[in-house]
């Protein structure tokens, strides 16, 4: 099963998911333990596989030892070991890393090392990425408050998962260990779900209110719309929109749980959707959490470093360029345009928010540090842009910009300022509603 991971063909958990349902005998905690084992590989991959040129046998043998080593008691692993393998990790236990090269030592390919040379601190960064993320949820402020939720579990069987209020979000819960929260009755009612808290900051950027129309333009499995539709008290309208039918599909059944009435799931072509195009400068707010190389959830997604490379990262740069160009012209005059990223990367943040407004001078960039103070978000941001680091936030990495369309677009340059309306201001006051 490792062998397979490390062919990259597909992700991480998806072969795990495979080889579970083969081995149906597999119990819960033995589960647990195999997930964590190879995780940890995938973290320590680069570093694993120099310590593993020293043993003998089969290198992926080697590597699934290391793996097991952090998670097995040593007594409980030499059971299975021969004394040349004893031998071995007793000698790979007693050396010290820290004379390897950085990206050894932290387990990066030599690309992204280069990548991240001019980020602040960024040991502390990568460190705090190869390490587990703890599990947060979320309350659905729909059905529900973080405060009367925490209660009830101080007396019922959740309270041994010692669940805590997130820092920064109001509406987070961070949790101890891996329970079955499918299970849990608060889940079953649609009263909780797993959100990353750094998710649900770039979801409180939008700041919807009740009324309003607000597009997801790449909605997914829909955690942030879900979030969106309480604060909008499932009023107005919210358009999920994505290209996959499947992800929308999975997101289904979230919307029917949380008890959303407001929710619109659509699924767009790629390019030039006549859906999309109907409702050009008609949104009041438009989130678009781009597609990226989600390097900013390493620390739950070990495998994304390996599997990424700077050809498609190229790509994935031109594919958010242009759908940021798509969903800024449904936002109407005065309305707020909020483009986000899960990765780590300037060339998938910054810069991309740089040449869009280069580009489109009805916009204005937006300091977010007040935009999180009007939802009482107690989070000081150096700059105008939310960047959140697993070292500093202990969330995710995140990236969120807010921006905000000018009530009347600038006029051309030129000798004469044209009068005439723009084709991106609203075309009346239907509200066309896209279909499956």
């Amino acid at each position: 099963m490792l062998g397979e991971i490390l062919q990259w063909q597909y992700p991480a958990d998806a072969v795990l998911s495979h080889w579970f349902r083969g081995h149906s005998n597999a119990g819960l905690r033995d589960r647990g333990e195999i997930a964590e084992a190879v995780f940890d590989v995938l973290r320590h991959l680069r570093r694993y596989r120099q310590f593993a040129e020293s043993g003998a046998g089969a290198a992926a043998r080697r590597l699934a030892i290391l793996g097991l080593a952090s998670v097995w008691p040593r007594e409980t692993l030499d059971t299975g070991l021969d004394d040349q393998e004893r031998r071995w990790l007793d000698h790979i236990e007693a050396f010290s890393p820290a004379g390897l090269p950085r990206s050894v030592r932290y387990s990066i390919p030599d690309w992204l090392e280069a990548r991240l040379a001019s980020v602040e601190n960024v040991e502390s960064l990568l460190q705090a990425l190869n390490q587990p993320a703890p599990l947060d949820l979320r309350v659905n402020p729909l059905k529900t408050d973080r405060a009367s939720l925490l209660q009830a579990w101080e007396q019922g069987p959740e309270a041994r998962w010692h669940a805590q209020p997130t820092r920064y979000s109001p509406w987070g819960l961070r949790i101890e260990g891996r329970p079955p929260i499918n299970r849990w009755g608060a889940f079953e009612r649609g009263e909780i779900e797993v959100q990353d808290e750094g998710s649900q900051l770039l979801a409180a950027l939008v700041s919807p209110r009740r009324g309003e129309m607000v597009i997801d333009f790449c909605a997914g499995a829909g955690g942030k719309t879900l979030l969106l539709g309480a604060l909008m008290h499932s009023t107005g309208r919210l358009y999920a929109f994505d290209v996959s039918a499947a992800r929308l599909a999975r997101a289904k059944p979230r919307f029917a749980r949380s008890g959303l009435s407001n929710v619109v799931p659509v699924v767009i072509s790629e390019h030039h959707d006549q859906r999309v195009h109907r409702l050009r400068g008609k949104a009041h707010r438009v989130l678009v959490d781009a597609p990226c190389s989600g390097l900013g959830t390493l620390r739950r997604n070990p495998d994304l470093k390996w599997r990424q490379h700077p050809d498609a990262l190229t790509q994935l740069c031109a594919a958010q360029a242009a759908i940021l160009r798509d969903a800024a012209a449904c936002v109407r005059p005065g309305g707020r345009l909020v483009y986000g990223s899960c990765s780590i990367l300037a060339e998938e943040n910054e810069r991309q928010v740089e040449a869009f407004l280069s580009e489109h001078t009805e916009f204005a960039l937006l300091e977010a540090g007040p935009v999180l103070a009007e939802r009482g978000i107690p989070l000081s941001l150096d700059g105008p842009y939310l960047r959140l680091r697993p070292d500093v936030h202990g969330t995710d990495g995140f990236f969120g910009a807010v921006m905000q369309r000018a009530l009347v677009r600038p006029a051309e340059p030129g000798p004469v300022a044209d009068s005439e309306t723009s084709g991106d201001e609203p075309a009346g006051s239907d509200d066309p509603e896209p279909q499956d």
